[in-house]
């Protein structure tokens, strides 16, 4: 078979579909091979081969070289074998060229029906692909239906949906179809369902690549976020810091006159944004998570990750937060648990321990920290 068209419609919509030529041709090479064997009622295996530079298609049909009497008829005995090839051997695939002179109406329809299957497959394996390396990235999104809690979208550009469960949705924003959307792609996963990509809008990870976007110090890797933690419609807590010690790590996040936090912010529906000084010191580092609240004093227990932080009387709700999320998400951000006690209250217990060893010391100096706190 020549047909010089068929190869330059297969150009086409190489090109215009944007697949691999390789996964057209398998394509097919399978569906024309199913095809002819629909409609010669063909038993044995057929394999077909396109050769684009010749413009030929060429059918096969195979038969296994087997020890005895054939039981099937892909089956060819060894002795039939070797009338046809002389060194042929037990588990060889003789083949015969059954090229017909053309293929009727039905057998090209049942071909294209095939082909343009296995191209829609290769299409979604393609874009699965594609969607898998952007694990980790924000994308732009259309809200296409809304089921059971879980939003449903189209990630734009690849015609793949994604799912946003109900832990990756931030609390109290109401999404509708049509809605454009960001989202953070977390994971794309297979199964029997095929693959399915989980999004995110609650995700720190989302935060992280808007900050990413918006600053070019974190993008060239000038500013490095250390850890990131979330409580989604909120509040986010992030500790950057610069290896460059001429470079204000902070100052780089916020921007001038705080516009790029302020574009951050308003990406977040108003979602508090507090960014601090990353340090070695873990006194020092909790001490700046637990902001916006001022701390007079730390103390640490290491070897069970644990810090009694001591703050002003008339800043413990803040440093706590609105129910306790300002400690939570401290604690969450150095991996310390965080104990949160008011100035007054652990002088009390200091003065009513006065004599034990160490504590008048501790009692002196919280209470200068407390006096020059007033």
């Amino acid at each position: 078979m020549i047909n010089k068209e068929f190869f330059l419609a297969l150009d086409q919509m190489e090109k215009e579909m944007k697949l691999d030529k390789e996964l057209l041709m398998s394509s097919l090479e399978a569906g024309l091979a199913t095809a002819f064997k629909k409609e010669t009622g063909e038993n044995r295996s057929i394999a077909v081969k396109l050769n684009p530079e010749k413009a030929t298609i060429k059918f096969y049909a195979y038969q296994k070289v087997v020890e005895g009497e054939p039981q099937e008829e892909n089956e060819i005995s060894l002795e039939e074998a070797r009338d046809i090839k002389p060194d042929a051997k037990i588990g060889d695939l003789i083949g015969e060229d059954v090229t017909p002179k053309s293929l009727s109406r039905i057998a090209a329809q049942t071909a294209k029906q095939v082909i343009m299957q296995r191209i829609n497959e290769a299409k979604r394996e393609q874009a699965q692909n594609e969607m898998a390396d952007k694990e980790g990235e924000l994308m732009q999104a259309i809200v296409r239906r809304i089921d059971a809690g879980s939003v449903y979208v189209e990630i734009i550009g690849s015609q793949i949906e994604g799912v946003l469960g109900t832990t990756d949705q931030v609390q109290g924003e109401k999404l509708k179809v049509n809605d454009k959307i960001k989202v953070y792609v977390k994971k794309v996963k297979s199964d029997l369902r095929g693959s399915r990509v989980i999004v995110s809008r609650s995700s720190p990870g989302y935060v992280r690549k808007l900050f990413e976007i918006e600053v070019p110090e974190i993008r060239s890797n000038l500013v490095k976020i250390k850890n990131i933690v979330r409580e989604a419609g909120y509040r986010t807590k992030m500790a950057v810091y610069s290896e460059d010690p001429n470079l204000d790590a902070i100052g780089s996040c916020i921007g001038a006159k705080g516009a790029r936090v302020n574009a951050i912010v308003a990406e977040l529906n108003g979602e508090k944004v507090d960014i601090i000084q990353y340090s070695n010191d873990p006194s020092e580092y909790i001490a700046r998570a637990l902001s916006p609240a001022k701390v007079l004093m730390v103390q640490l227990n290491e070897a069970e990750k644990y810090a009694k932080v001591v703050v002003p009387d008339d800043k413990l709700s803040l440093a706590i937060g609105k129910n306790g999320q300002n400690a939570r998400l401290a604690a969450k951000l150095t991996g310390y648990r965080i104990d949160v006690k008011p100035y007054s209250e652990v002088m009390a217990e200091l003065e009513a321990s006065d004599g034990e060893d160490g504590q008048a010391e501790t009692a002196r100096q919280l209470k200068e920290s407390g006096e020059s706190h007033q």
